[in-house]
């Protein structure tokens, strides 16, 4: 998806939701529009519709309701940011060996 903003409309006929669903889904807070300065239109951010495509599946493919929704959005979140601290740490780990073995050569 080569935008950065997409509108509702757009939304609906990309992924064949009605706008019910997708008033649904900002309700829970599952999907965050924002409104963009000198427009009244909602629209939607890359990276919502790539959460959006993720919560589709989710209920119409594994039959999840929205509060399990989002507690795996939750879950799916923490193991994102679990990731981002481990890679920190083996970044951290590989200079302090690094530095190390410099003054040995």
């Amino acid at each position: 998806m080569d935008k950065e903003f997409w509108t509702v409309t757009e939304v609906m006929e990309i992924f064949g939701v009605d706008e019910g669903f997708l008033s649904d889904l900002e309700e829970e807070e599952l999907l965050c529009p924002v409104c963009r300065e000198g427009s009244p239109a909602k629209v939607f951010r890359t990276e919502e519709l790539e959460k959006l495509k993720l919560v589709k599946a989710l209920v119409e493919d594994m039959g999840v309701n929205l509060p399990g929704v989002e507690v795996i959005l939750r879950m799916r979140q923490m193991m994102f940011d679990m990731r981002r601290q481990f890679d920190e740490i083996l970044d951290d780990l590989a200079r302090e060996f690094q530095s190390r073995l410099k003054p040995q050569r």
